[in-house]
């Protein structure tokens, strides 16, 4: 009995944040259509523990507003050609989780019916509670805001208990592991802590939104395989807890 209450799902509502370099796989550059179904399956995972989950994905691996092929562009301009690469990867997305057999729907900040649902709090939250998975898509819609300030829009807007922000490390690190071999992780840290050690876990806008409002944030490996479940199954040594206080030791 104590091994099934182990393996019950800690969190009711999830939303996911994965960078658009996720589903890149080892390609330089756009979409490994294999690697997008790896991800759907991990979802499916969680998605099959009766978690609600909701997801935020980048367009980071076709456009970044914040990057050298922007160039001299207009911030504005760049930012929303950005927008319009996180629709095509949540469409890529929607398309490997519905060959799983669950039921996804994309609902885009800008107005693009030809391919997602506008963005509508209620409709998002009635999806989620009829067991679809949601993608939002476009970030906010608005210029100069980053899909981590989205995720951690979404995520209060649709009364989620957490966000899981998925990397390529394990974790939130004192430095940069892949360039400090002395870099120690943390099991948890404190928003507070984030920001004045500056660390890369989210942009500052999004650390400031989720501490104003007491959301927790988990830091992860996505990179092995099924740790999205184990981090919604509240495994105590997957990744770093970033919260309001440091839990009592």
């Amino acid at each position: 009995m104590a091994n099934d209450t182990q393996n019950l799902p800690a969190y009711s509502r999830v939303l996911l944040k994965i960078s658009g370099e996720a589903l890149m796989g080892e390609q330089t550059f756009g979409i490994d259509v294999n690697v997008a179904r790896a991800v759907a399956e991990e979802i499916k995972q969680v998605h099959d523990l009766g978690v609600q989950v909701a997801v935020v994905v980048g367009g980071g691996n076709i456009f970044r507003g914040l990057s050298k092929s922007a160039g001299n562009m207009d911030r504005s301009s760049a930012d929303y050609i950005g927008m319009l690469a996180t629709v095509m990867n949540a469409v890529v997305l929607q398309d490997a989780l519905e060959t799983t057999g669950i039921e996804t729907r994309v609902l885009s900040a800008i107005d693009i019916p030809q391919l997602a649902e506008p963005f509508i709090r209620r409709r998002a939250i009635r999806h989620l509670e009829k067991k679809r998975i949601v993608i939002f898509a476009a970030g906010t819609g608005n210029p100069f805001f980053s899909t981590d300030s989205a995720a951690a829009l979404r995520a209060l807007e649709i009364k989620a208990e957490v966000i899981l922000k998925a990397t390529k490390v394990d974790g939130v690190y004192s430095a940069d592991p892949m360039k400090d071999a002395t870099a120690t992780r943390f099991d948890s840290i404190t928003y507070q802590e984030v920001l004045e050690r500056q660390l890369k876990v989210m942009d500052a806008s999004a650390i400031s939104l989720c501490m104003d409002n007491d959301l927790p944030i988990v830091v992860f490996n996505m990179r092995k395989p099924g740790n999205i479940a184990r981090v919604v199954q509240s495994d105590a040594g997957i990744g770093t807890r970033v919260c309001l206080r440091k839990p009592l030791s």
